[in-house]
């Protein structure tokens, strides 16, 4: 394995304080009731699109309510995540196996960049791919950053928390490792194509050294 593909909310940074207070402040702007906490975690992943297709069936509200909620993250949430623990020790034994780290998230490109910098793990990486206009499905970040790069798809392998990271992996033929202390569960990863799982990074770090 030369690749690693990593997520970036729920599998190297818990960024859910700051998404769920970005969707309280987008349903008050949009005069909507907020849906309860419970709900709202199960949207942490998707594309910001596809989560207000759910609510709202006008594409301007769509748009207005990933303005919203952009304008709300890029000034506050993004500085309310936090790196999970051994995530640093993760990505230094990685990098010292001259492994080749990317970041393929479902998040908009410039705060996915930003989060990365002020969280000063950015350098670990060879790019960060987020979404960016009609790109923002995470099959598509995963094509692109293999395709950009050159990246033989057995040598290339994602790891992430939700069922997004392992279908988006699934279906461009390349490696999944689940990971779950993020946002999803065991079941459902295997469920949608997790080949591996990991518990704690210090499992992740078992499980790429064995392949």
């Amino acid at each position: 394995m030369k690749a690693i593909l990593f997520d970036l909310d729920g599998t190297l940074v818990d960024s859910s304080i700051g998404i769920l207070n970005a969707f309280e402040y987008t349903f008050q702007k949009m005069k909507i009731p907020c849906p309860d906490h419970s709900i709202l975690s199960s949207y942490i992943g998707p594309p910001l699109e596809a989560t207000f297709s759910a609510f709202f069936k006008d594409q301007h509200d769509v748009e207005l309510a990933i303005t919203h909620f952009r304008d709300f993250y890029k000034e506050s949430g993004i500085y309310q995540a936090r790196l999970y623990p051994e995530i640093t020790e993760l990505l230094d034994t990685l990098s010292q196996k001259n492994l080749d780290l990317y970041v393929t998230t479902s998040k908009y490109e410039p705060m996915a960049r930003q989060m990365l910098q002020d969280l000063t793990i950015s350098h670990y990486f060879k790019a960060i791919l987020g979404s960016i206009p009609n790109r923002c499905h995470k099959l598509d970040i995963i094509k692109a950053c293999l395709q950009d790069f050159a990246i033989n798809k057995k040598e290339a392998i994602i790891i992430g928390d939700t069922k997004f990271d392992m279908i988006g992996g699934k279906q461009a033929g390349i490696a999944r490792l689940g990971v779950t202390w993020g946002f999803g569960c065991q079941e459902d990863l295997q469920a949608h194509g997790a080949q591996y799982i990991g518990k704690t990074p210090q499992e992740v770090i078992g499980i790429i050294q064995s392949l």
